[in-house]
């Protein structure tokens, strides 16, 4: 269940709260007149994007000779 917040003490806390989000991943619902106006989530853990998929390509054939096909672009 998310935590609920008043907009103004969301803003006097804002990087607290938001430390808070990121430690515990759990939503934030900041209120304004006890209506829901915005909601503060943990965004979602990824790896490291760089080197992901290393390892899982296979090349097949010769990839560094010139081919025999004349392609419009250097016509």
């Amino acid at each position: 269940m998310p935590t609920t917040i008043a907009a103004g003490e969301f803003k006097t806390k804002c990087l607290k709260l938001l430390d808070e989000v990121a430690e515990k991943r759990q939503t934030l619902v900041i209120t304004k007149h006890g209506k829901p106006v915005a909601e503060v989530r943990p965004i979602p853990e990824q790896s490291d994007f760089v080197g992901s998929m290393r390892g899982t390509g296979k090349i097949l054939g010769d990839i560094i000779s010139p081919i025999d096909v004349e392609w419009d672009a250097m016509k």
